[in-house]
């Protein structure tokens, strides 16, 4: 590839400055949006009057609108209103619900509980359109891959799932679920993500206080989950990774899980072909009680499982609801639908691990010390304070009972400090911690007496003994011959690289450094472009923000 507009970007780096067109494009979707929340009974109103005027004008502005709606929420329940309100405004809308309502720390608790409710379900698309698809995606002919294709088993936003019928090499028939992507949904996702990066932009310039939770940031990540989303083959290789992840699992006692074989064969980018699951829902517990399935041992499965795919693989499914696990005669849990998956690394799987822990141990201090190991205090925070607040949060769990005992509602708490501590936000943990609620209320449903701390305590000892003690000292050390031997190797060229570096210096020293009449030109006309376009849109942006963008970033919002 060769000049600069060959150059890949990123979505926010595609969007830093809109053009004046794509101002007046965005503020149209945005205001639509807002119209239709308006509709549902949502009203924006600042925390407070150091707010900008704008956003203060926004709610008696409005008003006509909401008026507007009283037919609508008459027959709405309030409890679904702003969910209704994101289902009629299509998928991406959905999506972003949903990521909104693991993002309490942006638009309040009260919000994010709502915003847990919505389901991801839509209308379904016609079998034509299935068929058309599953086509263009296998080539040849629908026939040439399945005997039977049936119509569609379950719809949500970016996909629905149709059962079908294959025929072996061997004539042995089976049964397979095919997920097929909704038509026009990447088109549709990548208008709607620009509206959104235009909102959070707008916001970060004219409301400060909201520029330590990254709103920017945050669409970042919303358009980096949909992305993966919408490649079938990322989600079959997500499966495929944690099938390896697992496989010595099914020995242990708390170890039967297992996830859908994928047919490679039939998969493709829009297409998505996996082994067929036959079991009852983990939500059915009259069934699966009926059916002689243990329901306190499934709790503890489905818990310690999400624990060791978090601490030990720092791969684990992000959407571990009801919906999303099956049970199978012989007494496995298999989940399905991965294509939320959440990653930690080495520090983050460390700091999750030592803050458990320290919090079951009451080694305040420690857990306080992780945090700094791994930079999310900073360090003009004496420790001794930080674990003191760790003991706020730790020492009323102790002498509960469990019932009364929420690993999520802890490490909420802990999150809570961030502002008081100066901790940025860290998504990586705000998406832990959301499937930790989840798979918390699974397991609480299955056997309300759950110890989640008992239940929590082996999994964390065995990273930490793996990890840390001598097994961890041997593991360090192979690690870091690894790469001492790789900077060996590397030596002749960064020697190489630093001699032409040093050569290049010289020149300049002789020469100075020149630029050339072309290039001064090119950067002047770029400079003038954005600060024309950054100061009409900044104008557009603070006169007419609208209830979506406040609905995302400032979490002010009551009905």
């Amino acid at each position: 590839m060769q000049g600069g507009d060959a150059r890949r970007q990123s979505p926010s780096e595609n969007a830093q400055v809109p053009r004046v067109p794509n101002a007046l494009t965005n503020l149209t979707r945005l205001a639509r949006a807002g119209f239709t929340l308006a509709l549902y009974g949502v009203r924006f109103a600042p925390r407070d009057m150091r707010a900008p005027v704008a956003l203060r004008l926004l709610r008696w502005g409005m008003a006509p609108i909401w008026l507007l709606g009283l037919p609508f929420r008459a027959r709405t329940p309030k409890e679904q209103r702003v969910a209704t309100a994101l289902s009629r405004l299509g998928p991406s809308y959905v999506k972003l619900g949903q990521f909104l309502a693991t993002r309490a720390d942006i638009i309040g608790e009260p919000l994010a509980n709502d915003l847990r409710h919505l389901q991801d379900r839509m209308a379904p698309f016609s079998m034509t359109e299935a068929r058309a698809a599953v086509v263009e995606a296998l080539g040849g002919r629908l026939e040439d891959h399945f005997a039977e294709f049936g119509p569609p088993v379950a719809a949500a936003s970016i996909a629905q799932v149709h059962k079908a019928v294959v025929v072996d090499p061997d004539g042995q028939r089976r049964s397979v679920a095919v997920k097929v992507l909704r038509p026009g949904i990447e088109r549709r996702f990548r208008r709607d993500l620009e509206s959104y990066y235009f909102a959070a932009r707008m916001i970060e310039r004219v409301h400060a206080p909201v520029r330590r939770l990254k709103p920017v940031s945050v669409v970042d990540t919303l358009a980096r989950t949909t992305e993966l989303e919408m490649d079938l083959r990322l989600e079959a290789a997500a499966i495929s990774e944690m099938a390896e992840n697992i496989k010595a699992d099914q020995a242990l006692p708390d170890g039967r899980f297992r996830v859908p074989a994928v047919d490679w064969r039939r998969t493709q980018r829009r297409v998505l072909t996996l082994e067929w699951i036959e079991g009852i829902p983990i939500a059915d517990h009259a069934r699966l009680a009926a059916a002689g399935h243990d329901l306190r041992a499934l709790g503890l499965t489905v818990l310690r499982t999400f624990l060791r795919h978090a601490m030990r693989d720092g791969f684990f499914h992000a959407d571990m609801h009801p919906g999303n696990l099956l049970v199978e005669d012989s007494g496995t849990i298999v989940a399905v639908d991965f294509g939320i998956m959440g990653r930690l690394g080495a520090r983050e799987r460390r700091f999750l691990a030592e803050i458990l822990f320290g919090l079951i141990t009451r080694d305040y201090r420690r857990a306080a010390e992780v945090h700094y190991w791994a930079g999310y205090v900073p360090p003009h925070h004496p420790v001794e304070v930080f674990a003191q607040a760790l003991r706020a949060i730790g020492e009323p769990i102790h002498g509960r009972t469990a019932a009364e005992i929420s690993m999520a509602d802890l490490l909420g708490q802990l999150f809570a400090y961030t502002e008081v501590f100066d901790m940025e936000t860290r998504p990586e943990l705000i998406n832990l911690q959301k499937t930790m609620v989840v798979v918390e209320g699974v397991a609480r449903s299955l056997d309300p007496t759950l110890n989640l701390w008992t239940a929590a305590e082996p999994i964390a000892r065995e990273w930490i003994e793996a990890n840390l003690g001598a097994a961890g000292a041997l593991k360090d050390a192979r690690a870091g011959a690894g790469e001492f031997g790789r900077f060996l190797a590397d030596v002749p060229a960064l020697l190489g690289q630093a001699e032409r570096v040093v050569l290049a210096l010289g020149e300049m020293a002789r020469q100075g450094v020149r630029l050339d009449a072309p290039t001064i030109r090119e950067l002047a006309e770029a400079e003038a472009r954005r600060t024309r376009s950054g100061r009409w849109a900044l104008w557009i942006g603070a006169l007419a923000l609208v209830a979506l963008a406040v609905l995302a970033a400032t979490g002010s919002v009551w009905r």
